[in-house]
């Protein structure tokens, strides 16, 4: 189905792609012009690579129908106005997740009532905003990457989307845990756990990784912390490809494009060339996973000079493990393993390398990061309270039983007193102990670390 689609595809002629001008494109552009009106290159001579117009751009230059014809060959679900509002109750207020560039985002549930044969399941609905910075190019290249291309477990499914007139949605799977970025900053009753961050890290890195290494390359383009969406179990899946190009190909280093992307996640050469490659998604990545060892937003405005931006903050301390623990998460409260997170750091100092070339291969980041994931024998434990009963229920106890075992005057009545007298007196020891070791703790601390004692020269 794949192949045939793509086929079908290629523009008719020479003419210039309307689509690379509307993307922004500019050399795919020239390209597609040179290739109508260059002369036919000699025998000997070394033909120049030229890129062809992306599965985007030639989707969109069919016309309304022809595309519909075309989406609804892909096998995806083609949704009505009217199915989606019945599933998110006409788009009411109680059923808004959120909202980002391409629109509001609402809870809906799918049926046999909403859509005759549909399993059920809850679903979230996308719907893009006209006057939003998004657009046709991004709602397609989405149903695109997600419908007729890409499927893992490390990526959002699309169930289907809605073309209607001037109605654009996309309908996915819902992920009822939300985005990482809401754990990691916004959630302010609970943090997440060493091993929890590390699965997320492993999960989100496999997605990047198959994107990177598909029959046609993919460059996500927009790897941040709101596009990693959480399952139930905090399995991580990418989201939002709408600013998703495909890499370069034959002889190209690279893809020439206009600069987009998110602030503190784009990486530098990117931003000062436009040069986009795979190795820029590797960046991004690095940003990411120091976001998870940090707990810090990659730009935060209300810190003081250096630590705005936590790549110039942090990125000095990733390569000395004997300093790492300046810049861990606090809320962590020192329960994760030394030798992973200076591992995890290492990598993160590797994927925000300054030369491009010098950054490892997302295979490779999930070759070094997935053993760090059974490194949990080192985390410290959490603290223990033991809390003894009180003495005056201990004195008690002897006479009910005595009484009892006068009354029934049982062997196994006698048996079940002399038990509970020895669980009682293992009782009153933890009691009577319990003030000794809470004084050697209150001593140790009234004392002081030992770099306090040495600072103060004790």
């Amino acid at each position: 189905m794949r192949a045939f689609l793509m086929g079908c595809f290629h523009p008719r002629g020479g003419a210039t792609d309307p689509a690379a001008v509307a993307d922004g494109d500019e050399a795919a552009t020239a390209t597609a012009t040179a290739k109508a009106t260059a002369p036919p290159t000699r025998k000997g001579k070394k033909k120049s690579m030229r890129r062809a117009p992306s599965a985007t751009a030639r989707l969109r230059s069919l016309s309304f129908d022809d595309l519909s014809r075309t989406l609804a060959s892909s096998g995806m679900h083609a949704f009505t106005v009217a199915e989606l509002r019945a599933a998110t109750r006409n788009f009411s207020g109680s059923h808004f997740i959120g909202e980002g560039g391409f629109g509001p985002v609402y809870k809906g549930f799918l049926d046999d009532k909403v859509v005759a044969g549909m399993q059920p399941q809850h679903v979230a609905v996308k719907y893009l905003d006209a006057e939003g910075p998004q657009g046709h190019r991004e709602w397609l290249a989405e149903v695109v990457y997600l419908g007729m291309q890409l499927s893992h477990p490390h990526l959002v499914k699309l169930v289907g989307y809605c073309y209607q007139e001037h109605h654009r949605m996309l309908v996915y799977e819902y992920m009822a845990r939300g985005s990482l970025e809401h754990h990691l900053f916004k959630n302010l009753l609970a943090s997440l756990p060493w091993a929890t961050r590390l699965k997320i890290a492993v999960g989100a890195a496999k997605g990047l990784a198959f994107l990177h290494e598909a029959e046609t390359p993919v460059i996500y383009r927009d790897f941040k912390a709101s596009n990693i969406l959480l399952e139930s179990d905090y399995t991580a899946k990418l989201s939002d490809f709408g600013l998703a190009k495909e890499g370069p190909s034959g002889d190209d280093t690279h893809v020439s494009t206009r600069v987009m992307g998110t602030h503190g996640y784009a990486a530098p050469e990117y931003i000062l060339t436009g040069h986009l490659t795979a190795r820029s998604d590797v960046y991004s990545f690095g940003v990411v996973l120091l976001e998870l060892l940090t707990g810090r937003r990659s730009v935060d405005k209300r810190r003081r000079g250096r630590e705005q931006n936590l790549v110039d903050w942090a990125r000095p301390y990733l390569r000395r493990p004997d300093k790492l623990h300046r810049v861990m998460d606090p809320s962590l409260e020192g329960s994760y393993s030394d030798q992973a997170a200076a591992k995890a750091a290492a990598v993160a100092y590797s994927c925000l390398h300054s030369v491009p070339k010098n950054r490892p291969t997302m295979r490779e980041v999930v070759d070094s990061l997935e053993p760090l994931m059974r490194l949990c024998g080192d985390v410290p434990a959490g603290l223990f309270v033991y809390t003894a009963p009180e003495a005056k229920l201990v004195d008690d106890e002897p006479d009910k039983a005595a009484g009892e075992e006068a009354k029934d005057g049982g062997a196994s009545v006698s048996a079940a007193a002399a038990a509970r007298k020895k669980c009682q007196r293992s009782a009153v020891h933890a009691e009577s102990a319990a003030p000794k070791y809470a004084s050697s703790v209150a001593g140790k601390e009234s004392r002081g670390s030992p770099r306090q004692r040495r600072d103060r020269g004790a």
